[in-house]
């Protein structure tokens, strides 16, 4: 039994839990790495919902494009850093604190960035606030292992040699699936007008790039007035690639998408403007002043 217990010891780890897509599995991962920086220990990912899906738009890993600290952890790992009370033996031979930290609401909660010891979490963590402090970090680990395809490299030509603003129409599940469509809804055409006016009105000669999930909808629905090229060289399970394309524009015009939101955080231009949605959720009960930075339009 001493054996055993005194094994706990060698957990000295952040586990952090990734569902959801890219955009949301980044948000996950950015909070545990700075959790991992701050205590200068092990990031470890728990991707096991990935292989249990039921009732959901199935997603699958996608952290593993980046050159990010990419370390899994293993099912024992995971049950013992769920234990949310130490065990009498723990006690006995001070061995450290085992926490379970879930996320209890949509707000940022400065607690998890409090925490001193092992941790098991679980949640969205979708804000700025909870990585802040490391997005010099973030910003060199959110890069692409591999070189970007030719048909990749001949628009991220036209958007480096203008004033791009990156436009990101999110439709997909948020159409056809009727439980994802209740929660989130589509940011309306009237959304992409006032958008696209108050960049005109801020930037010369704007170009457009305009990025979905729904590419015949957005040719034959979003008409401007200015010079507009839509991006069609990725699919569904390439999207990282328009990440990075949307990430190398000058401007952005967000859907209610962490997907475009984390296309525009990484942009390059220091000067940038980024535009998002004042309503992110159908539902108006879920408190969103901490996902969008404070730099940023809201309209």
């Amino acid at each position: 039994m001493l054996a055993v217990v005194i094994g706990l010891e060698k957990y000295n780890m952040i586990i952090i839990k990734l569902i959801g897509g890219l955009g949301n599995q980044m948000f996950q991962y950015s909070l545990g790495r700075c959790l991992s920086e701050k205590l200068n220990c092990d990031l470890k990912l728990d991707i096991n919902s990935y292989s249990n899906q039921c009732g959901l738009t199935p997603r699958n890993y996608e952290l593993g494009v980046f050159k990010i600290k990419e370390c899994f952890a293993d099912v024992e790992e995971i049950n013992h850093l769920k234990n949310k009370k130490r065990s009498f033996f723990q006690k006995l031979f001070g061995i450290k604190k085992i926490y379970y930290f879930s996320e209890n609401s949509f707000s940022f909660d400065n607690e998890v960035l409090n925490l001193t010891e092992n941790a098991y979490l679980e949640g969205y963590w979708q804000s700025e606030k909870y990585f802040k402090r490391i997005e010099k970090i973030l910003k060199t680990e959110f890069v692409l292992k591999n070189e970007m395809p030719k048909s990749n490299k001949e628009f991220l030509e036209q958007i480096k040699c203008t004033n791009s603003v990156s436009l990101h129409v999110r439709r997909g599940d948020y159409i056809s699936d009727p439980i994802i469509n209740e929660v989130h809804g589509v940011c309306g055409l009237g959304y992409y007008r006032k958008a696209v006016n108050y960049i005109a009105e801020k930037v010369d000669n704007p170009h457009f790039f305009v990025f979905s999930d729904d590419k015949e909808w957005v040719k034959n629905n979003l008409l401007t007035k200015f010079p507009t090229i839509f991006v069609n060289c990725n699919h569904n399970d390439s999207g990282h690639l328009d990440m990075m394309l949307i990430s190398n524009c000058k401007h952005h015009i967000c859907a209610n998408s962490s997907f475009s939101w984390w296309g525009a955080w990484l942009g390059k231009n220091d000067n940038k403007i980024v535009i998002a949605p004042q309503k992110w959720f159908n539902n108006c009960n879920r408190e969103t002043k901490d996902l969008i930075p404070n730099s940023w339009i809201k309209l």
